[in-house]
């Protein structure tokens, strides 16, 4: 069940990828029965190859509609966001984490909902 599901949130999110992180951390969530900080670890491994995959389909198949500079920008924020959240996030406690995600996804739900 675990396999299907992650399979299905990789196909998901090489396709579209919003939310791509909390699918995963909610199905792991579900079905294993490690922490947080080493769930939402497992999610940033998986993340990061179910997006290099999509990046290098995109690469090959359209390469010239490819903006470069947005790319770099992209990368290296992933890359600073990456470091600087993995750090955040080791020092807080699995509550106060879980608490942190619930509220951040909440605000961007309805934000999403009710001004988009």
């Amino acid at each position: 069940l675990l396999t299907a599901g992650i399979f299905a949130r990789g196909v998901y999110g090489g396709y579209f990828g919003a939310a791509q992180g909390i699918l995963l951390v909610g199905l792991m969530g579900l079905l294993l029965s490690d922490g947080i900080q080493r769930l939402t670890a497992i999610k940033n491994v998986l993340a990061t190859l179910v997006n290099a995959v999509a990046a290098m389909a995109f690469m090959v198949i359209a390469t010239d509609h490819i903006d470069w500079s947005v790319v770099a920008l992209i990368a290296s924020g992933a890359f600073i966001g990456g470091y600087l959240g993995a750090r955040f996030g080791r020092s807080l406690s699995p509550a106060v984490l879980r608490v942190f995600i619930v509220v951040i996804g909440s605000v961007a739900l309805v934000k999403i909902l009710l001004f988009d």
